[in-house]
């Protein structure tokens, strides 16, 4: 055999090699990042305490109205046609509800976790509100984690569901970390007139930004070009890939008044994304808050009565631009 045999036969073999540990760190990062331990009741359970943890009371809150028969489950056929949790609860002054908010919980989370929104939002501004899970999380089926991305079809039926049940021309989507992605890729899409506008707190860009990000902190040693190979792997197994995934190229799209707010200690999701979500959302209103020292998902932890009064006086000044129209 050639010297130059042996080289491209040295050059095919190490190819192959970096092929196949491309395609098998791929499929780990894809499985790593999609389909941790699956959720549930034992779940549900598990953020009882942290429900409790992030504003006090909440459990007892919770079973409180839901034993009165004020805060109800409901189910629904959600995107590729699994079944999709949701509660849903009246304001808390119904005669004089001022809209409704859907409220949407981020990655490895559910409903429970996020009842200080919904607390915020029923007993403070009084709004119904609608807190679903997202697939894969707490009473909602599902094969795996989708980031927001599909989660938005979600989003946009349980639009319609808190329509119905509530019949308001006011509604507000809120989500936090990957449940801000969601909304933030949901505002991208053709909406109901009566989806009047968004709050995102501490959303990320993207999908393959936010893995990028990811990587970086935990798994420093594997290469960016796998991603390239886990976005594959999830496009094969679950019809989407990391670079479609994107907040930023929903909000060029984006008309509606929006929200943004992010801790500037954030290392999870670090505040450049608050920036370039902001400067993509070109149409429509927009302000931005943020929180100083918040670390991820904490800015309404720090600063509790400052978080609601912004986010009241943009529900305000929204109210404000439709009677102008």
């Amino acid at each position: 055999m050639s010297v130059m045999r042996k080289v491209i036969r040295f050059i095919a073999l190490a190819l192959a090699t970096v092929t196949l540990t491309s395609c098998m760190a791929g499929k780990f990062m894809s499985g790593y990042a999609l389909q941790p331990q699956p959720h549930g009741i034992d779940d549900i359970e598990r953020c009882r305490h942290k429900a409790d943890s992030l504003l006090p009371g909440s459990t007892k809150w919770y079973d409180d109205l839901k034993a009165e028969g004020i805060l109800k489950d409901t189910t629904i056929v959600g995107f590729r046609n699994f079944k999709v949790h949701a509660c849903y609860v009246p304001a808390a002054d119904p005669a004089k509800a001022k809209g409704t908010a859907i409220v949407v919980h981020g990655y490895g989370d559910n409903h429970y976790v996020f009842l200080y929104l919904v607390r915020m939002y029923r007993d403070d501004f009084n709004y119904n509100v609608l807190f679903p899970d997202l697939q894969y999380h707490g009473y909602s089926e599902g094969d795996h984690v989708q980031m927001g991305w599909n989660d938005r079809f979600d989003v946009e039926k349980w639009i319609e569901v808190a329509h119905n049940i509530f019949n308001d021309d006011f509604m507000v989507l809120h989500g936090v970390s990957m449940g801000a992605a969601t909304v933030m890729m949901a505002s991208g899409d053709p909406l109901p007139e009566y989806v009047r506008c968004v709050v995102e707190d501490c959303g990320y860009s993207s999908v393959v930004t936010q893995f990028n990000n990811n990587r970086k902190q935990s798994f420093a040693f594997i290469p960016p070009d796998v991603l390239q190979s886990a976005s594959l792997v999830t496009k094969k197994r679950h019809g989407w890939g990391f670079w479609e995934a994107s907040a930023e190229k929903q909000l060029e799209k984006c008309t509606i008044p929006m929200y943004f707010i992010h801790g500037d200690a954030d290392d999870f999701v670090p505040i450049d994304h608050l920036w370039r979500n902001f400067a993509a959302k070109k149409q429509g209103y927009k302000e931005y808050w943020v929180a100083p020292g918040a670390v991820h998902a904490n800015s309404f932890q720090k600063y509790p009565e400052e978080y609601k009064a912004r986010v009241q006086d943009f529900l305000i000044r929204v109210h404000g631009l439709m009677k102008k129209k």
